[in-house]
């Protein structure tokens, strides 16, 4: 049987796995719509007549993305902190 102590280690590793993971992809999202809207903008500079900004489409489409990577990587409450929650009501509960 596992101790605490080891499975709040690995919960930990898991938080902070997601977290890496949503820095990396927030990166990745930053570097190609940067990529994707210079591209826009010399097309722009080229031609004399404006056209509609299409990069728009993946900046929104994939910032959702991005926004709910973040929401789960650092606002979602883990399954150990549910847990000792519990335990604490429990424990106000019967007083100990």
């Amino acid at each position: 049987m596992e101790t605490i102590q080891s499975e709040k280690e690995k919960m930990l590793w898991k938080e902070a796995k997601k977290r890496v993971e949503f820095k990396n992809h927030l990166y990745t999202y930053l570097i190609i719509n940067s990529l994707l809207w210079t591209i826009w903008l010399i097309g722009e500079w080229r031609e004399e007549n404006s056209s509609f900004p299409w990069p728009l489409y993946s900046t929104l489409g994939w910032g959702i993305g991005v926004f709910f990577n973040y929401i789960g990587a650092y606002h979602s409450k883990n399954k150990l902190d549910k847990v000792e929650e519990e335990y604490q009501k429990l424990l106000r509960k019967n007083n100990v």
